[in-house]
């Protein structure tokens, strides 16, 4: 079977680890058709194991769009893990890819929790059988900083999402959806009649305003706005973020109660920015 061949046929399935590691399916198949150009550019390489080999570019560029969405803070933890354990690698990852035909169960908000090193080394590992030797030489760490890694994400999957931030996800994302559709009458629908919203220092700085007040003024700011924020987590609150260039730049942090936004604050720290996380909407 030539190349062209043998890609077609494993195509379906590197979808599957591309969708199911960045939970964009549109995303996915861009990446997969990425490794589709390496491929086409690495004609005079030798490649034995063709399937490894693809799985192996496939990951590594998801772990390149995951680590582009928000810049990722350095986990000491996870540096100290890495400089543990045995050597045991194998020689030739390619050689080692066992993946399963189908994909377990389908992870929403929970993955959003994980960095993404401990996504790839989770889904790999407990939704495709990959072994973590393999996951330690696509990850560039050891085996035993891999089983960490998926020890640590197995925790934080496991860590029950509060139903009334499950809630309060449905309401920003209500909100947002109706900025940018220029929903007036969804928007006021969505406000407390208090409403505020504020900008700290350094937001105002890149031109968001100081403050403003009342349901009517707050949703003719919003009135078909919002179009370049992206869903994100703010501590662990569903909220926003503007993106220039795949970097946040303004954080909208949002205050819920009784299915009604109370507050939103615009947020520009940089010390905030490298911590937000990207996550999947509620609808």
């Amino acid at each position: 079977m030539d190349r062209t061949s043998t890609f077609e046929a494993e195509r379906p399935r590197l979808t599957r680890i591309a969708t199911q590691v960045l939970r964009d399916p549109v995303e996915a198949q861009d990446v997969v058709q990425t490794a589709w150009l390496r491929l086409r550019t690495s004609e005079h390489v030798d490649i034995e194991n063709l399937p490894g080999w693809l799985t192996t570019v496939t990951v590594r560029l998801c772990l390149d769009r995951l680590r582009a969405r928000v810049p990722q803070p350095v986990d000491p933890q996870e540096a100290r893990a890495s400089l543990d354990g045995g050597t045991d690698v194998a020689e030739d990852p390619a050689e080692q890819v066992v993946l399963a035909d189908t994909v377990g169960v389908a992870l929403q908000v929970v993955l959003e929790r994980l960095t993404p090193d401990e996504r790839v080394a989770f889904v790999l590992h407990d939704t495709f059988g990959v072994d973590f030797p393999t996951i330690a030489q696509i990850l560039d760490h050891t085996p035993a900083a891999t089983r960490k890694l998926a020890s640590r994400a197995r925790g934080k999957v496991r860590q029950p999402v509060a139903p009334e931030r499950q809630a309060d996800a449905v309401v920003v994302d209500a909100f947002l959806a109706a900025a940018r559709q220029g929903d007036f009458a969804r928007l006021l629908a969505l406000l407390a009649p208090d409403v505020v919203v504020q900008g700290d220092a350094a937001a105002v700085q890149v031109g968001t305003p100081t403050r403003i007040e009342g349901r009517e003024a707050v949703a003719r700011m919003f009135d078909g706005a919002a179009a370049a924020a992206l869903p994100v987590l703010v501590g662990d609150r569903p909220g926003a973020a503007w993106f220039l260039r795949g970097m946040p730049q303004v954080a909208f942090d949002f205050t819920v109660r009784d299915g009604l936004v109370h507050h939103v604050d615009f947020r520009a720290d940089p010390g905030l920015l490298a911590s937000l996380r990207r996550r999947t909407t509620a609808s």
